[in-house]
């Protein structure tokens, strides 16, 4: 059934701009949900303006981290602060409004039937808005990358507004993950699957954000690349040793059956 306690995890850092308002838009969107804003010590007084709305709403919370680590480092300290308190539901969601709150309901739906759920720009139905023809374009080609590295049966392995099942991700090695940007949403994807968790996609409408500034970089995009060739090259890797082992056997079994005629 729909999660009846989700926690929407917001990472932020210099965002006193987009905080304000996607937390109120998440709140009126789905009510039920609770608020845990991630903040890297943003020097643009992001962190203050958290804790003004944790201290106006009860259902909103504020994790203060002592400097700036990553998404993905974010991610895995709100994982754990929510796991710790028996959310039933965890929700990745950006805080500039490239993930738009109103369509968070149908993440948390398809969880009725999924571990994981991914908010997909490029299945069926899904569109992005104000991006370039380049920047559109390096995104597909990243993730048609991702599809022939690791054969992963979704269309859009890079995206960050997923939403898992607290159950999932208290089966996964979190302290194992290490990976920053886009390469931390495709390696909880494969986690998720290799623990033969559930994952589905539905459309969303990621739109550019519109203020503050994007904290993609050149290196988290090598990082991503790097990460998927070498989890791609472990898993044909596993598929050549399960190959030869079913062969070995095949032959061992050839070699001891008795000849017809024998006595």
């Amino acid at each position: 059934m729909t999660p009846a306690r989700p926690l929407v995890i917001i990472p932020t850092y210099n965002e006193a701009g987009n905080l304000e308002p996607i937390v109120g838009r998440l709140r009126l969107a789905v009510p039920t949900a609770e608020v845990l804003v991630a903040d890297d010590n943003s020097p643009d007084g992001t962190g203050a303006i958290a804790d003004r709305l944790s201290q106006a709403d009860a259902q909103v919370h504020v994790l203060h981290r002592e400097a700036k680590q990553g998404l993905g480092a974010a991610y895995l300290a709100g994982f754990d602060w929510g796991l710790r308190r028996d959310y039933d539901a965890l929700v990745q969601m950006d805080a500039d409004g490239s993930h738009q709150p109103e369509q968070l309901p149908n993440l948390l739906a398809a969880l009725d039937y999924a571990d994981m759920v991914k908010g997909s720009r490029w299945m069926r139905g899904g569109t992005v808005v104000n991006w370039s023809r380049q920047r559109e374009l390096l995104s597909r080609a990243a993730n048609i990358w991702v599809q022939m590295a690791m054969d992963l049966p979704v269309h859009d392995s890079t995206g960050g507004f997923n939403a898992y099942r607290a159950t999932i991700l208290g089966r996964l090695d979190l302290g194992a993950v290490d990976t920053r940007g886009y390469g931390f949403q495709v390696d909880m994807t494969r986690r998720v699957l290799e623990a033969g968790g559930v994952v589905a996609e539905v459309p969303i409408e990621f739109q550019e954000r519109i203020s503050g500034e994007s904290k993609m970089s050149g290196s988290i995009i090598q990082e991503a690349l790097i990460s998927t060739a070498k989890w791609g090259a472990g898993r044909r890797w596993q598929e050549v040793k399960i190959l030869h082992g079913m062969l070995f056997d095949k032959v061992k079994s050839l070699a001891v059956r008795p000849q017809a005629g024998a006595q």
